[in-house]
């Protein structure tokens, strides 16, 4: 079963053809991040650098050209030797052009493609990888927001509560045991307040961390699309399309290449040299006996071919062929580790997923029912039916039920984009972030490939992604909360 199609997070104008200076939504923050998280940017970078490996491997099949040049003063001469020059110069060229290396160029070509297709999967890996630590980011702001807020009011609450306990304290209606628990309470609410406020601070570094903006008024994410009704469904996608699995296929190619190149150590090499050279005694070279001048330059030239059969290296082509199949059968391995890791990840961010649902509809009952028990027990206690420690738990049990209801909506939405992140459904182009360029690795891959020009190098580095260091750092304030 094959879930096609892709997962719009949100419509809109372009996002990333101009950065934007805030990020209130997720398909902004995701923008943003696509843009400038280092760790992304970074991954391209490297990827690039794993591109050079194609023209590298074919430089050694290609000619070579290369020029000598050499001044020599002789200081002692022979006596007997009465034409020896004083001094001289040389200067010379040589050509070699490879014409067969037993298939070691060729295959090692070969190996440096598929690395860099494995590269380009990785990449895919790492985008997804960011954007799920965006999308929990990006959730956990909006919980640790309504978290705050939740316990600001039951701080509010609980101090009115006091101040009617001292009323009623005063005229004899409550003891101080009453006074005493509602004292508690409020100072139990009040340090989880400040708790509350922390985490809130936490979230919000982290959300700067990854996006490299600040998180200001957060819209509540979309829906999510393309989501499967079970997990086999989800496990079947996530072996054809999840990037790792990708990378490591490819890699377990470039290293039957390998073993192919190590080979090629042990078989016969050909090339052809081309050699041409001029000698120049400088006027130093005396006359002959008869007092003819001779020349004082000497022009040389060459073609030939070389050819070399290898007999005994050591054992060195050897170990390296074994050494190439050690490494095969570790990617081997490694191509089975990962798939068992791919197949868990995806089967436990399903199951997170649906209780999380289940968690959503059961704290959502709990807060009615909470809601409604309270309103009962202060009625109730009007009367003199209930007691103030009873209002306090009707109080509390409210709020553990409110907070496990932001909780559990913040966990079902993060654990559905893990999911689709497991099954390789989580990258830029499935999400609706194409209203500009996205990075494309096979522009720069396709630039490299026949680069053949000794001096032609690319511009300094300078950095892509931000640095935060201009920030604020963040406070527990909240802004007004989003609706679900």
């Amino acid at each position: 079963m094959r879930l096609g199609g892709r997962i719009i997070l949100l419509a809109g104008a372009s996002l990333l053809a101009v950065a934007p200076a805030r990020a209130d939504t997720l398909r902004e923050a995701l923008a943003a991040a696509y843009e400038r998280n280092p760790t992304l940017t970074g991954a391209r970078a490297q990827l690039r650098a794993t591109d050079e490996n194609v023209p590298i491997s074919r430089a050694a099949g290609l000619p070579t050209l290369g020029a000598t040049g050499q001044y020599d003063e002789n200081v002692i001469q022979a006596s007997s030797n009465f034409n020896a020059p004083l001094r001289s110069g040389f200067a010379g060229g040589q050509l070699s052009v490879p014409l067969y290396l037993g298939g070691q160029v060729r295959n090692n070509i070969r190996a440096a493609e598929r690395r860099v297709d494995a590269g380009a999967a990785q990449l895919r890996g790492t985008e997804a990888s960011v954007f799920s630590q965006v999308v929990a980011a990006y959730n956990d702001v909006i919980r640790d927001q309504a978290i705050v807020a939740l316990n600001r009011e039951n701080v509010n609450v609980l101090q009115v509560n006091l101040r009617a306990t001292n009323d009623r304290f005063e005229v004899g209606d409550l003891t101080r045991t009453d006074i005493a628990q509602s004292q508690s309470r409020l100072a139990l609410a009040e340090a989880d307040l400040r708790s509350a406020e922390a985490q809130l601070i936490s979230s919000r570094e982290r959300y700067i961390q990854l996006v490299g903006d600040t998180p200001d008024a957060l819209e509540p994410p979309p829906q999510l699309g393309n989501l499967p009704s079970d997990p086999d469904a989800a496990v079947t996608v996530a072996i054809e399309n999840n990037p790792d699995l990708e990378a490591v296929a490819r890699e377990l190619e470039a290293t039957g290449f390998d073993v192919r190149a190590a080979r090629a150590l042990r078989g016969p090499r050909l090339s052809a040299v081309g050699t041409v050279g001029y000698t120049n005694f400088l006027g130093s070279l005396r006359a002959n006996a008869i007092g003819v001048p001779i020349d004082q330059g000497q022009l040389t030239a060459g073609v030939g071919l070389q050819g070399t059969l290898p007999l005994f290296q050591g054992g060195l082509p050897a170990a390296r062929v074994r050494q190439a199949q050690a490494r095969q059968s570790a990617t081997i391995e490694r191509g089975i580790e990962i798939e068992r890791s791919v197949i868990a990840q995806t089967r436990a961010a399903f199951a997170s997923w649906q209780a999380s649902l289940r968690a959503i509809q059961s704290s959502q009952v709990a807060v009615d029912a909470s809601t409604l028990s309270l309103e009962g027990v202060r009625a109730e206690n009007s009367v003199g039916n209930r007691t103030i420690i009873e209002i306090l738990n009707a109080q509390q049990e409210l709020l553990i039920a409110q907070v496990n209801l932001v909780s559990a909506r913040r966990n079902a939405y993060v654990a559905a984009f893990t999911l689709l992140a497991a099954m390789g459904r989580a990258e830029a182009r499935d999400l609706g972030l194409d209203g500009g360029t996205l990075y494309d690795p096979a522009v720069n891959r396709a630039r490299v490939r026949n680069r053949i020009w000794d001096y032609d190098e690319d511009e300094t580095p300078t950095a892509v992604s931000t640095r935060t260091v201009d920030t604020p750092a963040q406070n527990p304030e909240t802004v007004p909360l989003p609706q679900p």
